[in-house]
């Protein structure tokens, strides 16, 4: 059994731009242009903070509708964009979303998290060369950007530059300790490079960040079974499987550790319930794992009772 990578969704700014905005009167003593460009801010404001409210109430849909017309209105309004992007990228739309964020930064060459969202959009799109430009330009901007830290860390997981994503996990925990997914990736990191033990005091801290990662238990487990800590990864599967009822690997690590008890019985029923898990989640190696641990675990205890029955009395 290898180690699970598991990925996670990139760390954004969710938190939408508030702003405190007092619109003052236009007096008719401004020349004509310069009214009409009060009047273009202040009506793309408006859109802006129609656009922040509809956030508020879950209206994504509005909230696009409200954001484009306050860009279109003026697009120097770098939190528009923004905005924009947040939402576009909340409704899956990820090449828009990377648009609106490459615009932000247009409209504020300033704005580091508009160049670190761009970058995170990218990453996800797998364009890793660009994702690596623009997180380094949002760090240059602000190196205390804990989810630029972190989003880097992701590009070097992919290119397996272990090294590199412990540096970032590092400096992500750093500027956001209240992130659980850069502990847990740091502890992946470690775990690739070989560091059992510092990988279980990351996973151990992003459990206390998030008593509910799964995938944290998940990994303590594998370490201890690895360790022949069977009873302790045990337990570490089911706090697993208790955080995440549908999570097929807790359960095939919980199978293992039975077949290593002898618990055969118990072996098959989980390993059943794995292989279940991967058929509807279209794991098929997983499932040809399973079913063939699940073979092997059922000649084992056709085997054990054989041998209780042939017992003399």
């Amino acid at each position: 059994m290898t180690i699970s990578f598991k990925k996670h969704s990139l760390i954004a700014i969710v938190t939408f731009l508030l702003l405190d905005i007092h619109i003052k009167p236009v007096f008719s003593i401004s020349p004509p242009s310069l009214l009409l460009a009060q009047n273009s801010r202040q009506i793309a404001l408006e859109s802006l903070n129609q656009g922040l409210q509809a956030i508020q109430g879950g209206k994504i849909e509005d909230a696009i509708a409200a954001f484009r017309q306050a860009t279109k209105l003026d697009p120097t309004l770098a939190p528009a964009h923004y905005n924009l992007g947040l939402a576009l990228r909340q409704a899956g739309q990820l090449q828009p979303a990377a648009d609106a964020f490459y615009q932000a930064t247009q409209a504020d060459p300033q704005f580091a998290p508009a160049f670190a969202n761009l970058g995170g959009a990218l990453l996800e799109g797998s364009n890793l060369q660009l994702a690596i430009e623009y997180l380094q330009l949002a760090l240059k901007l602000d190196p205390q950007l804990g989810f630029a830290h972190y989003n880097l860390g992701l590009v070097k997981e992919i290119q397996r530059d272990w090294n590199g994503a412990i540096a970032s996990f590092q400096a992500a925990i750093k500027y956001s300790p209240n992130s659980p997914e850069s502990a847990y990736h740091l502890g992946i990191s470690y775990l690739q490079t070989g560091k059992i033990e510092p990988a279980k005091a990351a996973f151990n801290q992003a459990i206390t960040i998030n008593p509910r990662y799964a995938e944290a238990y998940y990994n303590i487990g594998l370490i201890l079974y690895k360790q022949g800590k069977f009873n302790q990864a045990l337990d570490a599967f089911r706090k697993s499987v208790d955080a995440k009822s549908n999570y097929a690997d807790a359960y095939y690590g919980a199978g293992l550790i039975f077949v290593q008890n002898k618990q055969y019985t118990e072996a098959i029923k989980v390993l059943e319930y794995a292989k279940n898990l991967y058929q509807k989640q279209g794991k098929t190696q997983w499932v040809s794992n399973a079913e063939k641990l699940l073979t092997q675990t059922q000649i084992l205890d056709k085997n054990l009772n054989n041998k209780l029955n042939n017992k003399p009395h």
